[in-house]
């Protein structure tokens, strides 16, 4: 699936299913939650805190890669919410990105000695 065709996807579900969409603001609020719930998983498979056992029903067998993935996604539909309601283009904007970093950071991260 394209950018693109996921927008289209997100919006035909939104109208269909979902009714409508929430208001950008709650979207917005919306997507902090899912960062968050994100940045729990990370910090608790990579990083140095360790699982509660109140996470246990949250992990109901899960691999870890599986809850990743659901929170990665979650994330990203919300973004995409986000996008369609404010007429943004994610192809267009991901290219536009691309070009600003090719530009900016031509060589800046290879110079970097913390990178080394």
């Amino acid at each position: 699936m394209t950018i693109q065709e996921a927008q289209q996807n997100v919006d035909t579900w939104i109208k269909t299913t979902g009714v409508r969409y929430f208001n950008e603001l709650t979207n917005l609020g919306i997507l902090m939650e899912e960062v968050g719930e994100l940045s729990r998983l990370m910090v608790r498979i990579y990083g140095e805190q360790s699982f509660k056992e109140s996470d246990a029903p949250a992990l109901k067998g899960e691999s870890t890669n599986k809850l990743l993935e659901d929170e990665m996604a979650d994330v990203l539909w919300v973004l995409i919410c986000l996008a369609n309601q404010t007429g943004i283009n994610l192809t267009e904007a991901l290219q536009k990105n691309f070009e600003k970093k090719n530009v900016r950071d031509a060589e800046r991260h290879q110079n970097n000695e913390k990178l080394k």
